[in-house]
């Protein structure tokens, strides 16, 4: 790697999919507020809405993952008058 151009807070971070409770851990730099239990230990933890354990790409699985009421609000605007 080139010196001086990366970060130097590289840390573990837990990865949550909030749409069927997965966790994954990694090393990232970005700021958390909240922080995760995962097998004993105390990790920073990012939330997500969707990750390879829930897309239907991955899974196979057409699931409609509908969070924020996205999808009625798509069909409101764009319904046949």
């Amino acid at each position: 790697m080139k010196k001086g151009i990366h970060p130097e807070s590289y840390r573990l971070v837990a990865f949550k999919d909030m749409s069927n409770e997965a966790v994954f851990i990694t090393r990232s730099c970005v700021n958390t507020k909240e922080e995760i239990e995962v097998n004993g230990v105390m990790y920073p933890v990012v939330k997500l809405e969707i990750s390879s354990e829930s897309h239907p790409f991955y899974t196979g699985k057409m699931k409609l993952v509908d969070t924020a009421g996205r999808v009625d609000k798509f069909y409101s605007r764009y319904k046949k008058k």
